[in-house]
């Protein structure tokens, strides 16, 4: 059975408003912003700073400590995202889960080691 006119249009504008209305969601969760949070480290407090600019490819930047990095093979599903960053000494990963304004993640540094961050979006 053919789809009438304005139903038609209906299904359109639906399709039209996830790709346009809503660029800082990627499968569910929004997470285009600004995020801020500290991790320890064995040396110390490590601020971190994740600017994700877009979701959809994830595309961004993380300020770890005195570093810095372009996200890299980005992916969110539903509240679940992972990210890697490559910086002087090596790669970081980054995966965890996003809900609201809090971003929770384990993060393995450089030489193995996990830590726990939780980031907080920026108003």
């Amino acid at each position: 059975m053919a789809l009438r006119y304005g139903t038609r249009a209906a299904a359109l504008a639906v399709v039209l408003w996830g790709a346009v209305a809503a660029p800082g969601y990627a499968a569910g969760a929004n997470v285009v912003g600004v995020w801020k949070g500290s991790m320890e480290t064995q040396m110390g407090a490590v601020e971190n700073t994740i600017t994700i600019d877009a979701a959809t490819p994830l595309a961004g930047t993380v300020k770890v400590g005195d570093y810095q990095g372009k996200l890299e093979k980005g992916k969110v599903d539903g509240e679940k995202i992972s990210f890697l960053i490559t910086i002087d000494p090596g790669t970081i990963t980054y995966e965890g889960t996003v809900t609201g304004d809090e971003m929770k993640l384990t993060v393995t540094g450089t030489t193995g080691n996990k830590m726990t961050l939780v980031a907080k979006r920026q108003k």
